[in-house]
């Protein structure tokens, strides 16, 4: 029987394989002349328009959101807009491979943010992590090349900002649709990094740079984002984030063939660990996250925005 905890599962997995592709694409269109800034307006652009096609033409009902969810994406993809800026200029001054590593911090933001808005940590949960993070210390701190400090901190930074962007997800989730948080997401960040783009780069490379690596970013990036938001939707923020880390073993090997870079042993010990803390989902409790009135994102629950005097009625869905 497919449940909702294997439906989360497999779209998590699915996410994570679209999200470690994407910046291979992203740094070979910086090699062929991108600026950072135009990679992320025009792959978030041309994202968001294929996802208002999508949902055109088989479900119009998911344009429809309450109010208070409606804030909540639009703050999402705010956060997340700035986010991906950091990334791309990021990812513009180090390898990819090393880039995506660094990115793997973000559950770690996310366990941190949950117990800030006071939700439950399973035992199994915090094993995990405690196993990843000498993990992720050995492929980010045995690295045989140089790793740029200013990089390294925009990259750090990127990953704060998409955690909580998940965990204001997850909170809109509990009654919007994963399409409808995608749109309305996307919307957001395409509004933010165009904005971005128009005022400190506005340039474009010489005619006949090849688009083609864009395109497909915009392509894995819808994959990649509706198959997000239904893992956030059945596992939570946090499970579908360690999930996630198998996203670095995409990019990783996608950097060794197609870009040419290498790791040293200890990263790829380092890997390992991060392998065994994706295996040991199976036997992780599921925990049910809980919308706690004196939590941090409080504020994103509809019943309690209603008693702030913010009336809703959500859509049947």
């Amino acid at each position: 029987m497919n449940s909702p905890r294997n439906q989360g599962i497999q779209a998590a997995f699915t996410s994570a394989i679209f999200l470690g592709i994407i910046p291979i694409l992203g740094k070979q269109s910086i090699l062929f002349g991108f600026q950072p800034l135009a990679v992320v307006a025009f792959r978030t652009s041309l994202a968001t328009l294929l996802i208002i096609f999508l949902i055109s033409i088989k479900n119009k009902g998911a344009f429809t959101i309450y109010p208070i969810g409606l804030v909540g994406c639009l703050l999402a993809g705010l956060i997340n807009g700035i986010g991906s800026i950091l990334y791309y200029t990021a990812l513009s001054r180090m390898n990819a491979s090393i880039a995506q590593l660094l990115y793997s911090f973000y559950p770690i933001f996310i366990a941190l943010l949950q117990v800030v808005d006071k939700q439950k940590l399973s035992k199994m949960t915090i094993i995990r992590l405690l196993i990843s993070l000498p993990g992720v210390y050995l492929l980010v701190g045995s690295a045989t090349n140089h790793v740029d400090p200013i990089g390294s901190l925009l990259m750090v930074a990127s990953a704060f900002l998409y955690a909580l962007h998940l965990i204001i997800n997850q909170r809109i989730l509990y009654e919007v649709p994963a399409p409808t948080v995608t749109l309305y997401t996307l919307l957001a960040m395409s509004f933010t990094v165009c904005l971005a783009f128009s005022i400190f780069s506005p340039h474009l490379p010489a005619e006949g740079t090849p688009y083609w690596p864009l395109i497909a970013m915009a392509i894995a990036t819808v994959i990649s984002r509706l198959a997000l938001f239904k893992g956030v939707k059945h596992l939570g923020s946090l499970q579908t984030a360690l999930l996630g880390f198998s996203e670095q073993f995409v990019t990783v090997f996608l950097a060794i063939i197609i870009l040419q870079e290498e790791l040293s042993l200890e990263q790829w010990i380092g890997a390992g660990l991060i392998g065994i803390s994706l295996l040991l989902i199976a036997f992780d409790k599921e925990v049910v996250a809980t919308r706690n009135k004196s939590g941090l994102l409080s504020w994103l629950d509809p019943q309690y925005s209603a008693s702030m005097q913010f009336p809703w009625k959500p859509p049947p869905y």
